[in-house]
């Protein structure tokens, strides 16, 4: 593992979605567990790992077996917090760099830690032209959800809008799309971003989104 790109005892959040690159996601924090490090983090300006369930509910219980979750995740970083009553957290986090969790293990209280090895970013590939549909079908859903009056600071992206970067778009489709977790999953994991939203194109195509 390069020392560059690892990071040691990363908490870890195992839940029934997948976080992607440059996404956003609200989260209401309840448990014990994750109190305490949903804490820790904000005050240390400090990310946390978001890993999609494979067995395993998002709140534990009494009895219930250990969960499982993949082994490639998504730094999160959290942008806003609020503690509405004693005991819950509001948070919003917005996913960063992927990682890939090389050794796990949880702690008496229910946490999990990992070392990770940062995965490197998707690189900068235009939208070639036949992928385009894909790129105004998603500015046509914002211009869309603003004409009803949604405020911008609500819409479900986080700016800046790089409707002509393939990772970036796809990752955008792949959040908004009703697709299965592990479809999700298998998506967040490809390295090459082109192909990617080659596959969210053909989907879109196929739910008469965008052709």
């Amino acid at each position: 593992m390069s020392d560059t790109n690892a990071l040691l005892s990363l908490p870890l959040f195992p839940l029934g979605t997948v976080l992607f690159p440059g996404g956003l996601m609200p989260l209401q924090i309840f448990e014990v567990r994750y109190l305490d490090m949903i804490s820790r983090c904000h005050k240390a300006g400090a990310p946390f790992g978001i890993v999609s369930l494979q067995k395993g509910k998002e709140v534990r219980k009494a009895g219930s077996d250990a969960e499982q979750f993949n082994t490639i995740g998504t730094l999160a970083n959290i942008e806003h917090l609020e503690r509405p009553q004693p005991g819950l957290m509001v948070i919003r986090c917005v996913g960063l760099q992927r990682f890939r969790i090389q050794r796990c293990e949880q702690l008496k209280h229910g946490l999990w830690i990992g070392d990770v090895e940062r995965i490197e970013e998707d690189h900068l590939v235009a939208v070639p032209e036949d992928l385009q549909p894909a790129a105004r079908a998603l500015q046509q859903l914002l211009d869309t959800l603003r004409d009803r009056g949604q405020d911008d600071d609500l819409l479900p992206l986080h700016p800046p809008l790089r409707l002509d970067d393939c990772g970036w778009l796809a990752n955008r489709w792949c959040e908004l799309l009703p697709l299965p977790l592990q479809l999700k999953q298998q998506l967040m994991e490809l390295d090459n971003p082109l192909v990617r939203l080659e596959l969210v194109a053909d989907f879109l195509n196929r739910a008469q989104i965008a052709g």
